[in-house]
Order: C-alpha cells, then structure tokens, then sequence
C-alpha cells in the first residue's frame, strides 16, 4: 500500500466494524475501504485509484460502494463509536473551544462551492468547524467559498449541539471576523455567556492597526493545517455537500483514532 505503518493501524482501527449495514463480502469491503482512504490521504481520482489498487475494484463500484455507506449511515455510526471511545478513554475538553472557518479549492463546481475571494474568484468551497481545547473537532458545517465566516456561526454551534457537547462550553473563541452585535446576540441566545472575540479596528477610529493575536484559539488553526494536509479536503473535487462532509467525517475519525493509538502505547512509544 503507499501509505506507512502508522495508517494502515489507522485504517485497522477506523475500518474493523465497517459492515454495519452493508452486503459486500469482506475482501472487497478492504478493497473498497482502502480506495476510500487513499482518496481522502492523496486526493487522487476514482480512475486512478483503480490502477493503485491493481484493478482488483473499478472506479465505479467506489463509488458507489461509498454511495451505499453513506445511506445506510456507515460514515455516521462509524464517528459516533470513535468519538464516544474518545471521550471515555481520553476525554472531550470543553473548557476552551475555538470555532473558525477555512476556505479551500473546488476546481469542479458543484453543490455548496462559489467563487473564492482569495482566489480571484475561482471556485471553491469551506469548512466552519468547532474544535475542544486538543482540537478535536465538536461539530462542523460546509458551504460555499464565498459564504462569510459569521453565517456558517450559528449552524456550526447548532452541529455542536447535535452531538451534545454545546451546553457544557465554558468559553468560545472567535476571531476578529466575529466581532460583532449580532455574534454576541446569537452566542448568548444559545447560552454562551463567556465569548473572546479578537477586536477588530473601528474605521475612522484614527486606531493603529494592530496584530493578530491567536490566544487559544491556535488550536482550531492547528486542525485548520491538519485538515488541509487531506488531498481530497485541499482540492476538493466531489460534486455533493454530503461528500466532503463525509470526508471531513473520516477524517475526524482518523484524528481520534490515532489518539487512541497513542495513549494505549503511551509507556511503550515504539
């Protein structure tokens, strides 16, 4: 396989109850669950994967093999398990979560893209998502590139309560792209009492322009990079919302299942 060591226990972890719902036998589910994860790691097409896999699986029986997980909810019951192992064995800190949006490119259109503002209007799409204080992701939304980070606010927040974890927030993170009447008035209306919002310069105010300051919310732009080291989330080439939220789906599962890896070999690091 092109990847190393380290993904393939990745994939072990990730794939070993992926038969929930599904009627392939167990071969083809590994060659199938092996083409999904070298999507996700190089971006590569369905084509191409094929020929990586040495033709044992065609490009379309991918996708359409991932077509059907994704309706009888493989993806979603596959994060479900991880995360609630997550949380039992090594914990979700909700004592500092930051929540930050992130743009990348969609060079084939399609559902949720628009054109790019830093990209001279090129298509693409973003993420907003909510990470805990170990930046693990808590919950996120998808949209198109042109779409202002404080729109996908309240969705995002929304998606974080979907998965229980919006009412124990202690303080929320935003930058400066944030700061605003209506930010304040929607955090509040959801119960969130203590936000930091990185100031932005009045205009006209005759104020130094000054720096941006993380604080804490490095944390959220850490699973920003992580998340983009994807081929398929940095070039984006799906044509459906509900694909590249898998996508970041697996990858989550990826990042919470490595730290499984690493706390169960914590005294024994080789």
């Amino acid at each position: 396989m092109f990847c190393g060591k380290r993904l393939k226990r990745y994939c072990l972890c990730v794939w070993r109850r992926i038969r929930w719902g599904v009627t392939v036998s167990v071969c083809r589910i590994g060659c199938v669950s092996g083409g999904i994860m070298i999507r996700l790691v190089t971006g590569a097409s369905w084509v191409n994967i094929e020929a990586i896999l040495d033709h044992e699986v065609s490009d379309t029986t991918l996708r359409e093999r991932r077509d059907e997980w994704i309706r009888a909810g493989v993806f979603d019951r596959l994060e479900t398990e991880v995360r609630a192992a997550y949380d039992r064995i090594i914990g979700i800190d909700l004592s500092e979560v930051a929540l930050d949006g992130s743009i990348h490119k969609a060079p084939c259109g399609g559902d949720g893209t628009g054109p790019n503002p830093t990209d001279r209007a090129k298509l693409g799409w973003k993420w907003s998502v909510a990470v805990d204080a170990k930046g693990v992701p808590l919950g996120w939304v998808t949209d198109g590139a042109n779409r202002n980070d404080s729109i996908l606010l309240e969705p995002t927040l929304e998606a974080v309560r979907v998965n229980g974890y919006l009412a124990e927030i202690e303080t929320l993170h935003l930058d400066r792209g944030y700061d605003s009447k209506v930010t304040r008035e929607r955090t509040a209306a959801v119960g969130l009492t203590d936000v930091m919002i990185q100031p932005r310069r009045v205009p006209g105010s005759g104020e130094a322009k000054q720096s941006m300051r993380l604080g804490l919310r490095w944390v959220v732009e850490a699973t920003n990079s992580w998340w983009s080291s994807y081929g398929q989330l940095r070039r984006n080439t799906d044509r459906f919302k509900h694909h590249r939220y898998t996508a970041l789906s697996l990858a989550t599962v990826i990042l919470m299942a490595g730290r499984l890896i690493d706390y169960h070999n914590r005294w024994n690091p080789k």
